[in-house]
């Protein structure tokens, strides 16, 4: 440690806590937040241990192995933020645009939503599918690694007080009706109609570490990503490319580069995007 500054040692000494905390969510819990962006997962782990009040790292790992609630808390913590109802219309537009191209030809095509940001992504899908006149025979898999989250979302409803503040976003992404017209209400709680909700399967799936499950016509992945690491990355786009039918759509964070799994089996939608279509 000779030469390095007392502001270098507390770096290090917290890399190293860092490492041991999610080591131990994977061995106790089955977990693996290893592969994730470090910047972007310190500044998480260090925002949850302001909300607790813990003065280190290694007194977060002791609350999450010894106190009831504190894994959850982690793993919301780490885990994608929820997102409003049509939030991005810009990217919402694009999305409407490329499944509707793609999944039209298809007899029975099937969307993997990955990770999405809480009911809010998935109800977006859902709607603007209807609208396009695809919902009727498609199946959207939407899947989470946490099982308790993936418990919430199946249950969730949004305050009905907040869908005439997301009309406008609904307009701007290519909506022409009324939101409200989307949603069942009770006791001031909205939530998705039946026959919507019925075509939305929650699964628990994990990307770090489950093989491909299906062969789908769309993959969204567009809030996950950019907490992975690079290998992770990587993985997780060898793990879509394996999933993805051929012609079939992908949307994603950015823009693939060169040296991305796969990039030279895609053909970019919308120049400038992170949507592909697979072309072989």
């Amino acid at each position: 440690m000779n030469g390095l500054t007392g502001f270098a040692v507390h770096q290090a000494i917290e890399d190293l806590e860092i490492e041991l905390l999610l080591e131990a969510m994977f061995q106790r819990f089955g977990i693996d937040f290893r592969g994730y962006d470090r910047t972007l997962l310190r500044r998480k782990l260090l925002g949850l241990m302001r909300r607790r009040e813990l003065a280190t790292v290694s007194r977060l790992q002791e609350a999450v192995l010894h106190q009831a609630g504190a894994a959850l808390d982690l793993v919301r913590a780490l885990a994608v933020p929820n997102a409003p109802l049509f939030d991005r219309p810009d990217w919402v537009r694009r999305q409407r645009a490329a499944l509707a191209d793609s999944l039209r030809p298809t007899a029975l095509p099937k969307v993997w939503l990955a990770e999405p940001a809480g009911v809010g992504e998935a109800w977006t899908i859902a709607i603007l599918l209807a609208e396009e006149k695809l919902y009727g025979r498609t199946e959207v898999f939407a899947t989470l690694a946490s099982d308790e989250l993936l418990a919430e979302l199946r249950d969730a409803t949004v305050p009905a007080a907040q869908l005439a503040e997301f009309q406008p976003q609904y307009l701007e992404s290519g909506g022409s009706g009324r939101l409200l017209d989307y949603f069942e209400v009770s006791d001031g709680e909205a939530r998705l109609l039946p026959r919507l909700r019925e075509r939305i399967t929650w699964a628990q799936y994990s990307l770090v570490t489950d093989a491909s499950f299906n062969e789908f016509n769309a993959i969204v992945c567009c809030r996950a990503l950019p907490d992975f690491g690079p290998v992770l990355r990587q993985r997780v786009l060898r793990l879509f490319h394996d999933s993805l039918a051929l012609f079939g759509v992908m949307g994603i964070d950015r823009e693939l580069s060169a040296s991305d799994a796969f990039a030279e089996d895609y053909q970019q939608v919308v120049e400038g995007t992170g949507w592909y279509k697979r072309v072989r």
